[in-house]
């Protein structure tokens, strides 16, 4: 019976997968904590709850859950919100916990309208400008404590009181923090077996405390298990109901796609297929009960589902092991923790903030489409010094009325902008039947019409992971694809770079100027599709390929 709930043979990968990804998370889910404005305490007990709750009920076997990046600056914007309101953490808590709680309802709405469908349609520019604030966000409000300094509630806050940095820094925090950055980056280079992250802050945790250096630390962390803190939602005043329904809907939104996006990863390591909608559901329950205990909310976290899958996890018993070593170490070792550096947490942080930033986005900003990067430096500016609600509601909006023009004016100027109909490639367009006939068995020919946008891309992607898994090249014939946005670049560059590892040569046909020039932009052209596998006229593509395919078939 047990046999077919699970399969013992995984008990030893998903147990170590478990464990490691844990000891990844642990200094992470503290240092969000300190850094949401609700303390460590608040960024394990979210670990916990997240971790164990969004694996139990998830979509997605491998993931790994808990506080991330993006989730936490929108969690201390929120707190800084209703501190503003109420004048104090205390007095602010119901206002806090209501909105965590209203996210992870939203979440599991989300998973049952089948909301997760519409998520994978952001624009590139709009989620790249959002994630790239918000890693300049972790940085810039870190800066002061690195420096044994008190944290401030702003980017801009920072920006104005940046000269007290120099002048009231505190030398040993510096030196603290230092020592953590260097641990951080230079202990992978000895072994990757133990995450460097947690090397660096007991090192430097066992510095401060036998040195007995005079910085600021975490303080006190309750050992036992954590209790009910929702009974004060029922006093939350109706003006602040705006604030509740506002932030908890960026919180679901964001969630799930920094949930999903990290589904999609997991899904390429191992090969296999979330749920996504199962996804939102699990991920909303685990951020309710977190809301419940007093956590703050998570999503599922990149890099501790990809050590969970390295290390042996393959099923959601590891998920759950994550969450539950983290429960031990709050229950055993809280009051070690109290003695953490504030600024060896920043020390993790920083480079952390560093990694979230899309500098491949950023890089290319000369060289994409204009309106798409007008669009990204938009978002991230918004992000990053003015309103997380607005940024993203003003990217789309922006990404819309921009593609609209540019497809009125594809239209003007006597181009088509059809539908993608065509994209299944099950009928052979006349001047190819010939060469199908012969080789179907051993080359795919796809036609896509029409630009090659955000609102196509998933669609895309869909098509080609349906592809046979034995053919030896896919002709993409872009005859008719008279525009491709960031989006679209990025997206034809990943199925691309897929299909090559597969040993599936790409032949592309047909390109006009603007898609042809973008290519060779972003390098494209020549590095994952060399110049002899482009051809204006179908028919020498498949002479090519004749000639190709006998010269394979001689040697074998």
């Amino acid at each position: 019976m047990l046999s077919k709930i699970y399969n013992i043979k995984n008990l030893r990968g998903d147990f170590t997968g478990g464990l490691v990804a844990g000891v990844v998370a642990l200094p992470l889910a503290l240092a969000f904590g300190v850094q949401s404005g609700m303390g460590a305490t608040a960024g394990l007990y979210g670990a916990i709850a997240v971790g164990i709750f969004a694996a139990l009920f998830g979509g997605t076997e491998t993931q790994a859950s808990g506080p991330t990046g993006p989730m936490t600056v929108v969690s201390a914007a929120l707190v800084a919100t209703a501190i503003e309101m109420n004048g104090s953490l205390e007095s602010a808590l119901p206002i806090i916990l209501a909105t965590f709680l209203a996210g992870g309802l939203f979440q599991v709405i989300f998973g049952f309208m089948n909301i997760a469908s519409y998520v994978k349609y952001f624009p590139y520019p709009v989620v790249s400008g959002f994630m790239s604030g918000v890693g300049l966000i972790i940085v810039i409000l870190q800066l002061f404590p690195f420096a044994g300094l008190d944290s401030a509630k702003s980017t801009v806050t920072v920006i104005q009181n940046f000269p007290s940095l120099f002048a009231e820094a505190n030398i040993y925090a510096l030196l603290l923090g230092g020592v953590t950055i260097a641990i951080y980056f230079l202990f992978p280079k000895l072994t990757k077996a133990i995450p460097s992250a947690l090397v660096a802050m007991i090192v430097a945790t066992l510095i401060a405390y036998f040195t007995k250096m005079d910085v600021p630390v975490i303080g006190e962390i309750p050992s036992g298990l954590p209790s009910f803190q929702l009974g004060g939602i029922l006093t939350i005043d109706s003006g602040a109901y705006s604030t509740i329904l506002e932030y908890g809907l960026v919180l679901a939104v964001l969630g799930s796609i920094d949930s999903l996006l990290t589904s999609v990863i997991a899904d390429n390591i191992t090969k296999t297929k979330h749920n996504s909608n199962r996804e939102l559901i699990g991920q909303g329950i685990g951020n309710m009960l977190a809301a419940a205990i007093g956590g703050i909310p998570g999503a599922g976290a990149t890099k501790g589902t990809v050590v969970n899958i390295n290390a042996g996890g393959r099923t959601r018993l590891s998920g759950i092991l994550h969450g539950v070593f983290l429960l031990a170490v709050l229950l055993g070792l809280g009051q070690l923790a109290a003695h953490i550096p504030l600024c060896v947490l920043a020390g993790l942080l920083i480079p952390i903030g560093f990694k979230i930033v899309d500098f491949k986005g950023l890089k290319h900003l000369t060289k994409v489409p204009r309106a798409d990067a007008i669009v990204l430096v938009i978002v991230l500016l918004i992000t990053t010094f003015g309103s997380l609600i607005y940024a993203v509601g003003i990217g789309v909006t922006l990404a819309c009325l921009l593609f609209m023009k540019k497809s009125g004016d594809i239209s003007e100027n006597g181009m088509e902008v059809g539908s993608i109909s065509d994209m299944d490639g099950s009928k052979p367009w006349q001047d190819e039947q010939e060469f199908y006939e012969e080789y179907k068995d051993k080359v795919i020919i796809k036609h896509l019409y029409g630009p090659l946008f955000f609102g196509f891309t998933s669609y895309f992607k869909d098509q080609i992971s349906n592809l046979p898994k034995d053919i030896t090249a896919i002709i993409l014939r872009m005859d008719r694809v008279p525009y491709i946005d960031q989006s679209g670049l990025y997206t034809l560059e990943g199925i691309i770079f897929d299909l090559r590892k597969q040993n599936i040569e790409v032949i592309l046909v047909g390109l006009k100027e603007q898609p042809l020039d973008m290519l060779k932009a972003v390098d494209i052209i020549p590095d994952l599709v060399p110049e002899e596998d482009i051809f204006q006229n179908i028919g020498n593509s498949f002479s090519y390929l004749r000639e190709k395919l006998k010269e394979e078939n001689t040697v074998s």
